[in-house]
């Protein structure tokens, strides 16, 4: 998305504060809409089987869930306001503390106890993820291929098969693997977003793009509500957004001509590592949450 400006008179300093506050605002929301999708989505999983359709509808009937979504789309209004007064690097910047948000929110509501380590690992993925935004340049000329518009749809479609292959056959370290594909979903969707073409319908109907969307979109909203329900929420989330934010950054380098700002690919590459170390950290010391109560710090 290439930088707004008011014009010959440079910036507007209320446009760029407002689009500041915005881009908060949906970092505050977001972060705290996963919390409570996962009280909500913990209580619907009570007695049941990880991973099933039951305790993915069960969510529904909870009604932390049902405001956490709320919460979620009034995020992303918000996020849409943000992106239309400031460069789409700034704003990625400010989503990224979305995690910190869930983290002190997963500490108090859901009464765990988060270790040195894996604070250092919010602390990690957040900065690292900034650093990204930061040195990330203007996207590119490419709009996509007829082959990368079917590539997102089977990526998409492989994606689904991957969380259900997660659910099925593993039990260590399930949270973040869902996370992750969860991410990676997220990001499918913004590939396809910006591949979409602009046919009209009934067209729109068959383009592969746009089945995309839909159906990366419920396997990612599917894969974060189970991975909720089976580990770490902080976990999950520092997959999530690693996968959302690195996935479609690769495609744009790879297959669309996005690039880094001048003499700050060193600095990608450094937010980079940050922000996996930081991932792993967390997918390695808070796969299981411990009570606040019992819990202790390392």
């Amino acid at each position: 998305m290439p930088e707004r400006s008011t014009g010959g008179g440079g910036p507007d300093p209320a446009r760029l504060s407002f689009g500041l506050l915005a881009a908060l605002a949906a970092a505050l929301l977001t972060g705290s809409a996963t919390v409570l999708q996962a009280v909500g989505a913990r209580r619907a999983s009570a007695g049941l089987p990880p991973g099933g359709a039951a305790a993915l509808a069960g969510a529904f009937r909870q009604w932390p869930f049902l405001v956490g979504v709320g919460m979620d789309m009034l995020g992303f209004g918000a996020e849409l306001l943000a992106l239309d007064r400031l460069p789409l690097y700034e704003v990625e910047a400010v989503l990224a503390s979305a995690l910190a948000v869930t983290a002190v929110g997963a500490a108090r509501v859901l009464k765990v106890r988060l270790r040195r380590s894996e604070w250092a690992g919010v602390a990690a993925v957040c900065a690292g993820l900034c650093v990204l935004a930061v040195s990330a340049g203007r996207d590119g000329p490419g709009r996509g291929s007829t082959a990368l518009r079917l590539g997102v749809l089977l990526a998409s479609l492989l994606l689904i098969g991957a969380g259900w292959a997660v659910v099925r056959f593993t039990d260590h370290r399930r949270a973040p693997l869902l996370g992750l594909v969860a991410g990676l979903q997220f990001g499918v969707v913004g590939v396809a977003v910006r591949v979409l073409p602009d046919p009209r319908l009934p067209d729109l109907l068959i383009e592969p793009s746009a089945c995309a969307i839909a159906l990366a979109g419920l396997g990612g909203f599917a894969a974060l509500t189970w991975a909720m329900q089976t580990g770490s929420v902080t976990a999950a989330t520092a997959a999530m957004v690693l996968g959302e934010t690195l996935g479609p950054a690769v495609v744009g380098v790879l297959l669309l001509g996005d690039h880094t700002r001048h003499d700050l690919a060193p600095l990608a590459v450094l937010g980079f590592a940050a922000a996996v170390l930081g991932a792993l950290t967390l997918a390695r010391f808070g796969d299981a949450e411990q009570p606040a109560a019992s819990g202790t710090t390392a």
